[in-house]
C-alpha cells in the first residue's frame, strides 16, 4: 500500500487563503485598471465638451458684441436725430415768438 502524505488542515487552509488572496488581488488590479481606463475616457470626453462649450461661448460673445455695437450706433443716431429735432423746435419757437412780438407791436402802434 502506498501511503500519501496528508496535508494538515492548517496548511491546506493557509494555501487556500493564499490562493483566494492572490485571486482577490488579481481581481482588484483588473478593476483598478478598468477604472483608470474609464476615468481617462471620461476625462477626455469632458475636455472635448469643455472645448465645444468654450467655442460656443466665444461665438455667442462675438454675436452679442456685434449686436451691442449695432445698438450703440442706433442709439447715437437716435440721439443725433433728437438733438436736431430739439434745435429745429427751438428755432421754430423763436421764429413764432418773433412773429407774435411783431404782431403785438404792430397792433399797439
Amino acid at each position: 500500500m502506498a501511503t500519501t502524505k496528508k496535508l494538515s488542515t492548517t496548511t491546506s487552509r493557509k494555501s487556500q487563503a493564499t490562493r483566494k488572496r492572490h485571486d482577490l488581488s488579481k481581481q482588484l488590479r483588473a478593476d483598478l485598471k478598468a477604472t483608470k481606463e474609464s476615468l481617462k475616457k471620461v476625462s477626455s470626453a469632458a475636455r472635448e465638451e469643455l472645448k465645444l462649450a468654450r467655442a460656443a461661448a466665444k461665438a455667442e460673445i462675438a454675436v452679442l458684441k456685434d449686436q451691442l455695437a449695432a445698438m450703440r450706433k442706433r442709439e447715437q443716431a437716435l440721439l443725433k436725430i433728437g438733438e436736431e429735432k430739439a434745435k429745429l423746435m427751438w428755432k421754430a419757437g423763436e421764429q413764432w415768438e418773433k412773429k407774435q412780438m411783431a404782431k403785438i407791436k404792430k397792433n399797439f402802434r
